[in-house]
């Protein structure tokens, strides 16, 4: 796990030191911004949703009364090296059980993140354990102490009333609504954060939101009191990573600059320096600028995509356009 001797705060004297770098987010978004950071960085940290409600973590949410750790495990996936034994622990991580009985669809992953859970009695020290076992490149922090539950505004549920807001609550019932979300709220509705997670944006010289489910995995920490306030006030840099396309449900039809116009609703006075978007998928850049410089930032257009024809980002591509940006 990568620790830095480096002066607190960005305001640091040592200039040779690498970035510390705060991610946020959850799922595949963050597994991309991850793998690729930590091919920039020898000081990322990862700050992670606690919201999900299916599949194993669901499960052993519900079953355990722990933090969900799927997003929490795809994270500490994403920091593994490219040798031998980073590829092997990934797939260690990543493993489901296929079976007839109850441990079908359980990630070896998560069992192991729930185990050292029960055995230290706290949720970060767990991590920490779990990122030295497999020489993670990085830490992973979940943003809250308590799982919590997601609530969306959801407009036009019922087709025949296309204009009706309809409240839909946890995470997977947001993320598969056949509605378009408008807004997000969580619950509890001002859950406490992890200090853990609070000191990291603290300390970093950047922080990057996206990409990924933007209502679900992103604008979540936006709603966090004490961590939204410390992403308000840090002195680090902000970056937006943008999608390389919408998600159903979620954020259907949006326009490149739409994330950002939603962004600045659930937290209107955060602001942005960098604006990072995949010049495939930006047709015109001018209206996507026009809201950049509204947020005091500017706009970074890269070849970013894996070019399969899948939403995928290329995590060599993705890190040559963050280390132009993060390290200058």
């Amino acid at each position: 796990m990568a620790k830095s001797t480096a002066p607190d705060g960005p305001d640091g004297d040592d200039d040779s030191r690498p970035p510390r770098v705060v991610a946020l987010g959850g799922g595949h978004g963050l597994y991309a911004s991850l793998s690729a950071l930590r091919r920039v960085t020898t000081d990322v940290t990862a700050i992670v949703t606690v919201a999900d409600d299916g599949g194993s973590s669901g499960r052993l949410r519900r079953e355990l009364g722990v933090l969900p750790p799927g997003d929490l495990r795809m994270a500490l996936a994403a920091l593994c090296g490219d040798d031998e034994w980073g590829h092997t622990w990934t797939q260690v991580l990543q493993h489901r059980f296929r079976s007839e009985g109850e441990l079908h669809g359980h990630a070896v992953g998560n069992l192991l993140i729930v185990a050292l859970w029960e055995l230290l009695g706290d949720s970060v020290a767990g991590l920490d354990w779990v990122g030295q076992l497999l020489g993670a490149h990085g830490r992973v922090l979940p943003m809250s102490s308590a799982p919590l539950e997601i609530s969306a505004e959801v407009e036009g549920v019922d087709p025949e009333r296309p204009y009706e807001l309809t409240t839909v609550r946890g995470q997977v019932a947001c993320a598969s609504t056949s509605g378009r979300v408008r807004s997000i709220s969580l619950l509890p509705e001002e859950p406490p954060a992890s200090p853990q997670a609070v000191k990291a944006v603290r300390e970093a010289d950047w922080v990057v939101f996206g990409p990924g489910s933007w209502f679900t995995s992103v604008l979540p920490h936006l709603l966090v009191p004490d961590l939204a306030h410390a992403l308000v006030t840090t002195r680090a840099k902000r970056l937006v990573a943008l999608n390389l396309s919408p998600q159903k449900g979620e954020t259907d039809d949006f326009r490149p600059e739409t994330y950002l116009e939603v962004l600045r609703e659930h937290a209107p006075k955060l602001g942005v320096d960098v604006v990072l978007a995949d010049t495939g998928t930006v047709e015109d850049p001018l209206p996507l600028e026009a809201v950049v410089g509204e947020l005091g930032g500017r706009l970074e257009l890269a070849e970013l995509s894996m070019g399969d024809g899948g939403p995928r980002h290329d995590p060599d591509l993705f890190a040559t356009a963050l280390e132009r940006i993060l390290v200058d």
